[in-house]
């Protein structure tokens, strides 16, 4: 993406070179005055509150753009150092958020759509920034011809682009020698005159400000995901559409649904930008086969549609974010998806080896509450995951991590390579003989399913995510073509968590867990298969209810019965709930929520023996 310079006096411009557009949602003010020699004696920086001043002392291009933004009407937008989950009930945001060290994101309220705008503010809106990247790129052809490194390697690919950077480019302004001047023409011109060495001075002479944006913006393009490059830095997306010709939208963790100012306004531009993502990620598309289903460098899972014979918009991508460090459950609780006593009752029930699923439909928040939970599992268990893409996260040291892999393409006359699919029914059938402790599955879809039930009859514990939206939906998926369980077997199935992403009635979207239940077995009088439910969501209050208190099956009639608690006893298991859940809340307010952090603690309780159950 190439800012082009316009009669704005700068080149921060609306319109975009090559088909990518940012249509911003108001008219952008003319900016005359680049000097930031003095900030002082700018106006605008001195209404500034401090926290924004500082951020503008560090990175001129967020002035720049503030000096564009119609304060007169909107305001200066509030600055936001750590934004949290409170913001995102903001009615009509206006506010600026950090990023990382370069970019800055605003979001900007619309007023005729329930999609705010989010607005990246990069370093490329600088001024002068525009001319200099096409004086820069046609250097860099000269440059680098000749040059012989991987392209696959990045680190490589990015060293030699700095390094190019570097010889080409010049902090500070040309020095021109007055060789007209008497003292010069007495002592001599040419001693004094820099040496060309065959060739006039090529360099580019710029600011360091502009350096650092040139710089941004060269590693963005070449090395990074360009356009993406903001969305993909930013930890509080979750999800990036483009279905086509039009705006870039956007899943926000705070703010919900947004839509980008950054749009694709030609179909070419669209179709080479998805050619180059796919080869960046190392998986070729092309008409013959249109559709990738991928991960990024980031560990984000994608997919890519290409042309319009079978997307009528055109070429399109949809991109999930990866948390590099997940969400403890904590966090979970913190975001109201589950209580402290529905986390204490899982605690229970996964140290104790219980088999369970996370069901839910697309967006509920399945694979964050497996992630959370996996904590749970004992801290000297062996695990193996299984996945298609890399969603995972595992704090146990002892794990394995296994992946599916798709048949490979060769380059001769049938096309068709060497490689040969391995899938999830492969993989779990090998992860039985690695002898596990706990069996994590990313996704159950098909006839690894039949597999996972096996390990589970054998005494492996499985947890694993499923689409289903009820237990009688999971049920039928389950007896039925692929997977075709026998329904006297589900009973090795021991709890279903059913989870959703629901409105509340201020019309924010939210994930709660709708309901915790613990499958009993196979009626045969009603040939179906009976469950209780253990705990239920109350949509009224928005509170959980623990409903089988005093009559749970599980914990009285499998974990009660393995802790050696006897029946008139009972009482005990679920005080053992209710310590735990106080233990939760504690670490809690102690502050302890970080993943790793929170798995490290919870450790060591268990080592020191605080969690032997007291009857």
């Amino acid at each position: 993406m190439e800012i082009v310079e316009d009669s704005m006096g700068g080149d921060i411009n609306p319109k975009f070179k090559a088909g990518v557009g940012a249509s911003f949602p108001f008219k952008p003010k003319k900016y005359d005055n680049h000097d930031h020699s003095d900030l002082n004696k700018c106006s605008l920086y001195r209404l500034l509150p401090p926290e924004l001043q500082e951020e503008v002392q560090q990175n001129l291009h967020l002035l720049e753009y503030l000096h564009i933004l119609p304060i007169d009407t909107i305001g200066i937008p509030r600055y936001v150092s750590n934004l949290e989950s409170k913001h995102g009930d903001i009615p009509s945001p206006n506010l600026i958020y950090k990023v990382n060290d370069k970019i800055y994101v605003h979001i900007y309220p619309n007023k005729n759509d329930v999609r705010n705008f989010y607005i990246p503010i990069e370093p490329i809106l600088l001024t002068g920034v525009g001319s200099l990247l096409k004086e820069l790129e046609i250097k860099l052809v000269d440059y680098l011809t000749g040059i012989d490194f991987d392209p696959e390697d990045m680190e490589e690919k990015k060293r030699i682009l700095i390094e190019s950077l570097d010889d080409i480019c010049v902090i500070g302004s040309k020095k021109i020698i007055d060789v007209s001047s008497p003292i010069f023409q007495k002592l001599g011109v040419s001693k004094y005159l820099p040496k060309k060495e065959g060739k006039e001075d090529d360099h580019i002479y710029l600011k360091k400000e502009q350096y650092e944006a040139l710089k941004y913006s060269l590693l963005r393009d070449k090395v990074g995901l360009g356009v993406l490059d903001p969305y993909i830095n930013d930890k509080h997306i979750e999800d990036i559409t483009c279905n086509g010709l039009g705006p870039i939208f956007i899943e926000h963790k705070v703010f919900d649904g947004l839509r980008s100012v950054i749009e694709f306004i030609e179909t070419d531009t669209i179709n080479q930008f998805i050619i180059r993502l796919a080869e960046r990620i190392g998986k070729p598309i092309t008409f013959k086969d249109p559709i990738v289903d991928s991960t990024l460098p980031d560990g984000s899972r994608i997919n890519i549609v290409y042309g319009n014979d079978i997307s009528k918009n055109g070429s399109n991508f949809t991109i999930r974010k990866f948390n590099e460090v997940p969400f403890s459950i904590l966090q979970v609780i913190e975001s109201g998806t589950m209580d402290y006593q529905i986390a204490a009752y899982l605690w229970l029930l996964l140290s104790e080896g219980m088999s369970g699923f996370i069901c839910g439909e697309t967006a509920s928040g399945k694979t964050t509450t497996l992630n959370g939970i996996t904590c749970f599992i004992s801290p000297d268990s062996k695990i193996v995951t299984i996945e298609d893409t890399p969603e995972l996260q595992v704090p146990h040291k002892n794990w394995t991590r296994e992946m599916t892999r798709g048949s490979t393409r060769g380059s001769g006359a049938t096309g068709e390579g060497s490689g040969s699919d391995v899938t999830m029914f492969d993989l779990l059938k090998a992860a039985l003989r690695q002898r596990p402790n706990y069996i994590l599955v990313g996704e159950i879809r098909g006839v690894e399913g039949n597999v996972a039930f096996q390990a589970m009859q054998t005494g492996h514990p499985v947890t694993s995510t499923f689409h289903a939206a009820t237990v009688e939906k999971l049920i039928q998926r389950l007896t039925a073509d692929p997977i075709n369980i026998p329904k006297t077997y589900i009973d090795n199935l021991n709890f279903v968590l059913i989870q959703s992403a629901v409105r509340r009635p201020d019309g924010k979207v939210v994930r709660r867990v709708l309901s915790v239940n613990e499958i009993v077995g196979y009626d045969p009088d009603r040939g179906g298969v009976s469950f209780v439910e253990a705990f239920s969501w109350d949509p009224v209050t928005d509170n959980f209810v623990f409903s089988a208190w005093g009559s749970s099956f599980l914990l009285e009639q499998k974990i009660a019965t393995r802790l050696g608690i006897p029946a008139n006893k009972k009482i005990a298991i679920y005080n053992e709930i209710d310590k735990r859940a106080r233990i939760l809340e504690r670490l809690h307010k102690e502050g302890i929520k970080n993943f790793y952090e929170f798995f490290d603690t919870t450790a060591k309780i268990t080592k020191h023996g605080m969690l032997k159950v007291d009857f």
